[in-house]
């Protein structure tokens, strides 16, 4: 079985695989002090809860954009489950194109959700990463990453509003049933929503453009349920594309993996 981790600033997404069957998955909130016994013994802990034995784990396949961790997760992995994991980097060892500036400047979780993307739906495409930030990946008719933009996320934007305004105060994201809001609660809803909503589909009606047309628009990340049918540039959401990205890249690099 596979192990993959999905290690952002806000959350960390685990799943383990069987094959290319997504067995189970969770969700956690990132903590960059954990020790490498704080993860393993957690992760452990997990697994267990669903009858999957530590042992069982023959490979270990980690996206991860926070840099302090990155030696604890090194640590854990070849302590608990007797292996390096295999930590993806963009440049180094991947294999779709990066017709960027700087490739080794691409963040590893945008790297993932292109090439997931580009395997599963085939380019052009367009992937929206609805996390602490909000991230558009494009990749061309040629199949090569060219870049994209990244934005304040939804919530780290509403945030923000929030510490910085006195009188404002922390209300439900939902979206309301009106575009005027009504109250002070309805207008940051409208404001969040609605407006994000607008900043997505501008962006995406410009790469569209650059792009040629076409390309097809697939959302994920942990907030991309707050713009489902808001946002009507989105035509699909992938909520394991991420950890999908995770196990291919790894089949690619151990073809001869036991597992297999």
């Amino acid at each position: 079985m596979l192990l993959v981790a999905d290690v952002g600033n806000t959350n960390t997404k685990i799943g383990v695989f069987d094959g290319e069957r997504l067995l189970v998955s969770w969700r956690l909130t990132s903590r960059r002090e954990q020790t490498a016994d704080e993860y393993g013994l957690f992760i452990e802990m997990l697994l267990q809860s669903r009858g999957i034995r530590p042992a069982s784990i023959d490979g270990v396949s980690i996206s991860n954009v926070v840099p302090p961790v990155q030696q604890t997760l090194e640590w854990m992995c070849e302590k608990y489950f007797s292996r390096p994991p295999f930590f993806i980097e963009p440049g180094v060892n991947t294999r779709l194109p990066l017709a960027v500036d700087a490739p080794r400047e691409v963040g590893a979780d945008r790297y993932v959700d292109a090439f997931a993307a580009a395997a599963k739906y085939g380019p052009p495409l367009i992937v929206i990463d609805f996390g602490t930030a909000t991230t558009f990946n494009c990749v061309n008719r040629r199949g090569e990453f060219i870049g994209g933009a990244i934005a304040p996320g939804i919530v780290t934007s509403v945030e923000a509003l929030i510490n910085r305004a006195a009188r404002l105060s922390r209300v439900e994201l939902v979206r309301p049933k009106e575009a005027i809001g009504r109250n002070t609660t309805t207008n940051l809803q409208s404001g969040a929503i609605y407006g994000y909503a607008g900043l997505v589909e501008g962006l995406v009606e410009r790469m569209q453009g650059e792009l040629g047309g076409g390309a097809k628009v697939i959302a994920t990340g942990g907030n991309a349920g707050l713009l489902t049918d808001v946002a009507r540039c989105i035509e699909r959401v992938d909520d394991n594309l991420r950890l999908d990205g995770l196990r291919m890249l790894y089949d690619e690099a151990h073809p001869d993996a036991s597992r297999r």
